[in-house]
């Protein structure tokens, strides 16, 4: 409970809002925040809002160069080999088409889409929003627009395929003489770009460009009787507190539907990573690619492929590789399931460290798309008939379901599920702000 003459104070804050913590589920009031500063949940420390230093048009100037370099590296090629006086070109369809040409099309299509389509579809989306954000009446479109812009964020892979054509290389470097175009510089300024662009773009000042006071609403309300509203619910997508008894089942600021948790949370999450793990099999057991060197070699698995650059002296790749094909599928498999028992049976202990987990599962996973951006790039770069081919494997396209789908089981996980067994929340707390 707050003070009343407390409550009074920041009730006429109209910056303080009421907040549920994405994480445990605690409601709590965050102040108003200076430029710089962090506020996470004082319950499990889940970042609720990281407040920018920078102005939403320094934010637009680094999307429409973010906009100019992806089509750069789209219309350029990014590497050239050549052996035995034969030279191949790729760029970044080269891989896809080369997949669709084996009938790997599925396979072909994740990589287009999340290499090309979501980073464009998010740049678009955040230009659009960014400049008729500005206009006196922001058109409700808007909102639904910048709403899938943030879900499009976790299907952006630019910065994964970076690495992907970093292993590539240092893979075809004793098979075939290498050059590096101008799409791949294109690609790491990119990614160093989107980089500046996501941590210098401060969505929840987005979003409250859209508020038409309802978020106030609720927030004076828990202020004034230190108490959360009965029937209040944290929207998922902008983190708007309503209560849909007032404003129907959908959130009033972004249309997002409003749930008190995840719909059927458990159900999904275990039947995504059950069938995760049985196609974890097959993706360790065929192989992912098979380099043939004057009619001559044998297919690779995954592990295959770590041993070859132990052999090979790669320590640092070698490494790299087993961490995002090998550590974090079964880091995402193990931890998820983990998760779910100890919701099903009840257990209290060690929550805020599980809460840490869902969040670290959630980050890493599409780290694992490495090995499916370097098959793809190098089937695409070596096709030099009997001298040296490298043919993407089946097992390939197992893996790739398995990173799709335990990415599907994260976002469909609830965390605040964990601690709904441990404490009913109900009362109103202050969060903690700091650089």
């Amino acid at each position: 409970m707050i003070p009343p003459r407390t409550a009074d104070v920041l009730a006429d804050r109209v910056d303080a809002v009421l907040r549920e913590c994405p994480g445990c589920g605690l409601f709590q009031i965050e102040p108003a925040l200076s430029p710089g500063l962090t506020a996470r949940c004082e319950r499990c420390g889940t970042t609720l809002r990281r407040t920018r230093q920078h102005p939403l048009d320094h934010s637009l100037a680094l999307a429409f160069a973010a906009l100019i370099l992806l089509t750069v590296m789209c219309m350029s090629t990014l590497m050239t080999v050549s052996t035995s006086g034969i030279m191949h070109q790729a760029g970044i369809f080269s891989g896809p088409v080369e997949l669709v040409r084996r009938s790997m099309s599925a396979l072909a299509v994740v990589v287009v889409f999340v290499t090309v389509v979501a980073p464009l579809s998010n740049l678009i989306g955040t230009i659009y929003v960014l400049l008729r954000i500005r206009e006196a009446k922001p058109p409700r479109h808007l909102r639904r627009v910048f709403a899938l812009v943030e879900r499009l964020s976790t299907w952006s892979m630019v910065e994964v395929f970076v690495f992907g054509v970093f292993v590539a290389y240092v893979k075809l470097g004793d098979l075939v003489r290498i050059e590096l175009d101008t799409g791949v510089y294109a690609l790491f300024a990119l990614t160093f770009v989107l980089v500046w662009v996501d941590a210098a773009l401060d969505r929840e000042a987005v979003w409250d460009a859209f508020d038409s006071g309802r978020a106030r609403e609720v927030s004076r309300l828990a202020l004034r009787s230190g108490r959360v509203p009965p029937g209040s619910i944290g929207c998922e997508t902008c983190t708007l507190v309503a209560i849909p008894d007032a404003h129907g089942a959908a959130c009033p600021r972004c249309g997002s539907p409003l749930h008190a948790r995840k719909p059927d949370s458990i159900a999904w999450t275990w039947a995504l990573v059950l069938a995760a793990a049985v196609l974890y099999v097959p993706a360790n057991i065929y192989p992912v690619l098979t380099v043939m060197q004057l009619d001559a070699g044998q297919p690779s698995t995954i592990l295959g492929g770590v041993r070859e650059l132990i052999q090979s002296r790669m320590y640092p790749l070698a490494a790299l590789v087993f961490f995002a094909s090998i550590a974090v599928p079964m880091l995402k498999l193990v931890g998820l399931t983990a998760m779910l028992i100890s919701v099903q049976i009840g257990h209290t202990r060690w929550l805020r460290d599980r809460t840490r987990l869902y969040y670290i599962i959630r980050r890493i996973g599409r780290w694992s798309m490495i090995d499916i951006f370097m098959e793809a790039l190098l089937g695409a770069l070596v096709q030099f008939g009997g001298v040296v081919t490298i043919e993407p494997g089946i097992g390939a396209v197992a893996f790739c379901a398995v990173v799709i789908l335990t990415i599907f089981a994260a976002e469909t996980f609830d965390p605040r599920i964990m601690w709904d067994a441990a404490e009913e929340p109900t009362s109103v707390n202050r969060v903690h702000a700091r650089a």
